[in-house]
């Protein structure tokens, strides 16, 4: 029996894995289609969110849009305000200053904490 070599031309082949990239919730793992699929909204939605500067995205080496978990979970938050009625422009406003307050937060209890 011969045993298994990896396939040179294979996409993972001499490349060492990357597990940190798993936990990473900025690692912009996820296609403009995939990531409207799991919103279950539109890509214009997702695109109408890089456009009042809530999100943007990273590009891929052919210039699609990719999206992290944490891009994701803001999106999900802009959906949910916008389909309680809220103009999408005000809910990415809400959605910017809730992330400020919890970054401000954090920092507090970080500071505090190194006391």
């Amino acid at each position: 029996m011969i045993p298994h070599q990896p396939d040179p031309a294979a996409p993972s082949a001499g490349k060492k894995f990357d597990s940190d990239k798993f936990d990473d919730e900025h690692y912009p793992a996820y296609t403009m289609g995939r990531a409207a699929e799991m919103l279950g909204t539109t890509q214009g939605f997702l695109r109408s969110l890089d456009e009042h500067g809530l999100i943007q995205p990273e590009r891929s080496s052919g210039g699609h849009r990719r999206y992290s978990r944490y891009q994701l979970r803001m999106a999900a938050r802009v959906r949910e305000l916008v389909n309680q009625g809220t103009p999408i422009d005000a809910a990415c406003r809400i959605i910017t200053l809730e992330d400020q307050l919890h970054e401000a937060q954090q920092r507090n209890s970080e500071l505090q904490s190194s006391d």
